[in-house]
């Protein structure tokens, strides 16, 4: 990846429905609320530090466009704050695979979803480092 260049590409999706099957039966899990994070350092399919997945309940959001809506919202939230999170794997060679679940009840902006973001990336950096 070029440095600088607040991309979220094809490469950096996690879409492999195995290393998701793993992901979620052998993976680790914190709360950084309204997010849930699902993470595991293990070998990808693909080229890269970090693929990531965000997901939002059918249940909680019924309506498409709302659950399209902040998945849009993580999304943007983890491309222009993940830099720290790839140098740190970069430096230690280690890839990982992150889900992003929005868990709460309602509807949040923009800037609640990149507060808890950046909360959520400081604390899969401090796993990496404590490995």
């Amino acid at each position: 990846m070029k440095q600088g260049k607040f991309t979220f590409g094809k490469s950096e999706k996690l879409c492999s429905r195995k290393f998701i099957d793993k992901l979620f039966d052998s993976g680790e899990a914190f709360m950084a609320f309204p997010l849930r994070v699902q993470y595991l350092f293990d070998v990808l399919p693909e080229e890269v530090e970090a693929q990531a997945m965000f997901s939002a309940s059918k249940r909680r959001f019924k309506r498409a466009v709302k659950r399209n809506l902040l998945k849009r919202r993580m999304r943007e939230a983890y491309r222009l704050n993940k830099e720290p999170l790839l140098a740190v794997l970069k430096e230690k060679n280690i890839q990982t695979g992150v889900a992003f679940l929005f868990v709460s009840k309602e509807e949040l902006d923009y800037h609640a979803i990149e507060k808890a973001m950046k909360k959520a990336i400081q604390k899969l950096i401090n796993e990496v480092e404590t490995r």
